[in-house]
């Protein structure tokens, strides 16, 4: 639980540090606080590589595709493993659009008691937070709480699914399929194999590694891997692409056959 909270403050550090830039991408007045204790002294160790302009980039664009499927008539909208996450008091979304925070409850409880310090913020969305064991069964939990499955739903697992083997990947984005009525979406951010096998990686993945939080995930077929798991893309992009952060990322955008190319990917997915 220890290693869990600690990554989502670096996260929140990340969100923080875009904030207070004069062309920021999105503003987030919460993630300072969030952030601490650890969140910036993890992001001075593991900050390097692009990894603060990819959260950056990452969270505008899962802000962006929250945005356009709700307007497209998505009434639900999952953040699963949400951390520190403050898009509840960010968007604005209309009233009968429901936002369930799915994570452990030791990190719902914390994050919590952080908000309280803070002056307990309204929420600007009609939120519901959910305590769930992730590593089991946690869709009967989520129906407890509210969840309606014959209604389409977003799924946004961010920053997730490298933590997971392969396995526990297809078995979550599954999860999804069965818990979602048609005209539901996912949007994840996936890497790369290459990039979990590429020397110029390996310095910062050992180190998550010695710290207990390694990365362990990736595809360089992630159309493929998704459709394995009941699930269309319907957009794939890389930082650096048009509407993924164009303006932002430091690095050339490879060509798709480019073989060996370290890679991030944000996509949105349709149920099949």
């Amino acid at each position: 639980m220890e290693t869990v909270s600690y990554t989502s403050q670096w996260t929140a550090a990340a969100r923080a540090l875009e904030s207070e830039r004069s062309d920021a991408l999105f503003q987030d007045p919460l993630a300072k606080p969030l952030a601490e204790p650890r969140g910036f002294e993890l992001l001075d160790k593991y900050g390097g590589g692009g990894l603060v302009e990819f959260v950056a980039v990452r969270t505008r664009y899962f802000d962006d595709t929250i945005n356009d499927l709700v307007g497209k008539g998505i009434r639900q909208v999952v953040l699963i493993a949400a951390g520190m996450d403050t898009r509840a008091y960010r968007l604005k979304l209309p009233d009968d659009v429901r936002v369930y925070e799915v994570d452990h409850q030791a990190l719902i409880d914390e994050k919590e008691k952080r908000l309280a310090q803070l002056g307990s913020p309204t929420p600007t969305v009609n939120l519901r937070r959910v305590g769930a064991d992730l590593a089991g069964d946690w869709s009967p939990t989520l129906r407890a709480a509210g969840f309606d499955p014959s209604l389409p739903t977003l799924w946004v697992p961010e920053a997730l699914l490298f933590f997971l083997t392969e396995e526990q990947s297809a078995t979550l984005m599954r999860t999804f399929a069965a818990n979602s009525a048609p005209g539901s979406w996912v949007t994840v951010d996936i890497l790369s194999k290459s990039l979990l096998r590429g020397p110029a990686t390996q310095i910062f993945l050992s180190a998550l590694k010695e710290d207990g939080i390694p990365w362990l995930f990736g595809t360089d077929e992630p159309e493929e891997f998704m459709a394995g798991t009941g699930w269309t893309v319907r957009e794939l992009k890389e930082p650096g692409e048009q509407g993924a952060g164009e303006t932002r990322w430091p690095y050339a955008v490879q060509p798709r056959d480019v073989k060996g190319v370290a890679r991030n990917w944000l996509l949105r997915a349709e149920l099949a």
